[in-house]
């Protein structure tokens, strides 16, 4: 379906009608094994940790959206990434942008440190610091774009170029953009990565996460990985994410729409002393964002004039924006994350200022949004 849109492949890249049936809604699978008809002699299913029809369809489904080869389910986001870095051995460096996601920072710093792999915070800003920070040891370089929460934008083809010139690889976070907006393996990324738990499921009613490559080394390391640990996602839950994928297109669009109308106040609002968003023309990354995102996406992140204490109070008056962690789904939240999802970077390059305030601007009526917002700062 290579050469069908965005939003047709969405819809039906791995999901044809139900040869048995015609059902047009792919079945949830839920036997754990398959009758074969000899020993190693089957239909390509044996054991639902190895293979699910429910889930190929899902990994044939986020290949198609990333337009690569490739597709891989995992139990959650994090264990998408875990499966990425069992590449690692001891001594060996990662390159990390220094905006990146508490729990990718966790990750690195307090599992896998444990067993001798380092890490480096890099501002990926000025990818020509790849190359000055890049080491013997260094295998790859981890970045996110938009990042969570700063908003910070980094030029994918550049930093994975960079990456490519020492022989390492260039690993892309999609979550905040979602294969609608950016499609980083068609500017260099080698393996690209999603909170599948976000936007592309988008109502919070599913966990998980998904990789993507057209690199057929990399995935048969991911496939390996993915068996051999098992931290692969239930039949119900490919279905959920199916689901939330077949909308996409639509809701990014209107996430976009809202998002552009929130900034628009919050930029001329005397109790704002700092609005983070890429689609603003001052936002340090607008031109990158602009050459390769389809929009700005949904997130927003701001800091109050009062500081810490009038972000808490900012985020505990909203009716409308919800007070709670995670992102990406139809209804709107808000959160500080320096003390809810970053709370694990205190104390490292990686910290967050404890008065901002990130918004995840949902797809409810743009004029209650606006009313909220309004209220809420008073």
């Amino acid at each position: 379906m290579t050469n069908h849109g965005f939003e047709t492949r969405a819809i039906h890249a791995g999901q044809e009608p139900d040869e048995q049936t015609g059902a047009v809604t792919v079945p949830v699978h839920l036997a754990t094994t398959y009758a074969q008809q000899g020993v190693n002699e089957h239909k390509g299913f044996e054991y639902s940790r190895t293979g699910n029809p429910t889930r190929v369809a899902l990994e044939t489904s986020i290949a198609a959206l990333e337009g690569v080869a490739h597709g891989f389910a995992f139990g959650s986001g994090m264990a998408a990434e875990d499966a990425i870095l069992r590449m690692l051995k001891p001594g060996d460096n990662v390159l990390l942008g220094n905006d990146a996601y508490g729990g990718t920072f966790r990750l690195l710093d307090k599992v896998y440190a444990q067993v001798g792999v380092t890490w480096t915070a890099v501002d990926l800003t000025k990818p020509e610091l790849v190359a000055e920070a890049w080491t013997e040891n260094t295998k790859l370089v981890w970045l996110e774009t938009p990042t969570n929460p700063n908003l910070n934008v980094f030029d994918i083809a550049a930093v994975a170029a960079q990456a490519h010139a020492q022989g390492g690889l260039c690993i892309v976070d999609n979550t905040f953009a979602t294969p609608y907006l950016q499609q980083p393996a068609s500017l260099g990324a080698d393996l690209v990565v999603h909170s599948a738990t976000k936007y592309l499921g988008g109502h919070s009613d599913v966990v998980g996460g998904l990789v993507a490559t057209d690199r057929d080394d990399l995935a048969e390391h991911l496939g390996f990985t993915q068996n051999a640990t098992g931290a692969v996602i239930s039949p119900f839950d490919c279905y959920l994410l199916l689901r939330g994928m077949k909308t996409l297109g639509i809701r990014m669009d209107r996430h976009f729409a809202n998002a552009t109308a929130i900034v628009e106040l919050l930029v001329d609002h005397p109790q704002i002393e700092t609005v983070l968003y890429p689609g603003l023309p001052g936002h340090p990354g607008h031109e990158v964002a602009a050459q390769q995102m389809r929009n700005f996406g949904g997130m927003v992140s701001f800091i109050p004039v009062g500081g810490a204490d009038e972000a808490h109070r900012i985020v505990t008056s909203t009716t409308l924006f919800t007070l709670a962690e995670s992102l990406g789904a139809v209804e709107s939240l808000i959160e500080v994350p320096a003390g809810m999802t970053h709370g694990s970077t205190a104390g490292s390059p990686l910290e967050v200022d404890p008065a901002l305030v990130r918004l995840s601007v949902g797809i409810e009526t743009i004029d209650d949004l606006l009313d909220d917002i309004k209220q809420a700062l008073g």
